[in-house]
């Protein structure tokens, strides 16, 4: 079971880069984006730093200077290259990074059959952990992309034609409710502890917002009423200029995966930030929901586009639950450590793998991060 994952999730990155050019691979369009070579790279380095290098007798590092140019954010693990620069690293090659890939890859084939209980959790996480950056290099390369005055497709291939629900009310009687993973199957150190939580009686919506009805917020001036806007909200609206969601284009054409296109009114909006999903839920009548609402109803019945379309700021800020504590060691950076700033998103997206989603998921991005697949659905 685990050599199918490890096996299925290092084959998937290689599909998703191999529309790539070499050139495409080295572009990093802001700090906040990375190239698609480091990300290859990156994840590598993830299993040899945290999986080869202590648990496989004689394993011998591909390159000894490279840690220092893949590691992201582990501070117990040595210097990193800075994170704004990383699209400056001509070298390694992007074909020197894939036989850094396969060397790495034959070295977990070969520890696999002897590998502790450590290693098989260690690997398990990191193929979780490639997984996310499969959906960030999907992301990353689409935000270079929409810089570039061609706006060349990721996927010449049409984009499906969406049908978006009739919008309904979903009632949820509130009450205490268990929130967190359950304990079966891999989660991530932030989904849990599981514990319980108190919701007041609350509806949500069947679906997401669609681009038609954010078409309709945008007509009626949402952009211009600052009454509609959280204070920071507002502030980021002044000061970057915006006026839509990030790859919406003049003449109902919007820019994706699939290069430009027309805009689709049914289709869910996304490429939004935290603001712009709360400024159209106070326009709309509603709210956001909490991210212990969003679980505690996803498995009503016609809640749909739970995980399939975009992720879905929630109104809860990114905290530990009760209880938590990082694991010890260098895995302990990977989560805990990001608490404070950030806005829990629900789901998932057209971007996740298949299977990396589930009810207790955590994500979480600053609330003016507006290049990822997120949208919102509404509450009351």
């Amino acid at each position: 079971m685990l050599n199918a994952l490890l096996r299925t999730t290092r084959a998937h990155t290689l599909a998703l880069t191999a529309p790539l050019s070499a050139e495409d691979a080295q572009l990093q369009s802001m700090p906040d984006a990375s190239p698609a070579k480091w990300h290859l790279a990156h994840t590598t380095w993830f299993f040899e730093t945290l999986v080869l290098q202590p648990c496989l007798s004689g394993y011998e590092a591909f390159n000894e200077a490279w840690p220092r140019l893949f590691n992201s954010y582990y501070e117990s693990l040595g210097p990193r290259h800075a994170r704004p620069q990383r699209g400056l690293l001509s070298r390694p090659s992007l074909a020197e990074v894939m036989a850094y890939r396969a060397h790495v890859d034959a070295a977990l084939a070969d520890l696999l059959p002897q590998a502790p209980a450590e290693a098989l959790a260690l690997i398990e996480l990191g193929c979780h952990h490639e997984q996310q950056h499969q959906e960030l290099l999907l992301t990353d390369i689409l935000h270079a992309f929409s810089c570039n005055p061609l706006l060349p497709a990721y996927d010449a291939s049409p984009p499906p034609k969406a049908r978006a629900p009739e919008p309904a009310w979903l009632q949820h009687p509130g009450g205490i409710v268990d929130i967190g993973h359950g304990g079966n199957g891999f989660a991530f150190d932030n989904e849990s502890p599981r514990h319980q939580a108190l919701l007041a009686p609350f509806e949500i919506s069947n679906r997401l917002v669609t681009c038609g009805e954010f078409a309709d917020f945008i007509a009626s001036g949402g952009y211009r009423e600052p009454l509609l806007w959280l204070s920071d909200g507002w502030a980021a609206v002044q000061a970057q200029g915006w006026q839509r969601p990030a790859y919406w284009l003049e003449g109902g054409r919007i820019f994706g995966l699939h290069g430009v296109q027309p805009r689709d009114p049914e289709a869910p909006v996304m490429q939004l930030s935290f603001y712009e999903a709360c400024a159209f839920a106070e326009w709309a009548g509603a709210r956001l929901p909490t991210e212990f609402e969003w679980e505690a109803a996803c498995g009503l019945p016609g809640f749909s586009n739970a995980a399939d379309q975009a992720w879905q700021w929630t109104r809860s800020s990114y905290a530990p639950y009760p209880g938590f504590k990082p694991a010890a060691g260098a895995v302990g950076e990977y989560n805990g450590k990001f608490m404070v700033g950030q806005q829990v998103l629900r789901g998932g997206s057209l971007a996740t793998p298949p299977g990396h989603a589930r009810p207790s998921y955590r994500n979480f991005f600053p609330p003016a991060a507006r290049w990822q697949f997120s949208g919102l659905r509404l509450a009351r």
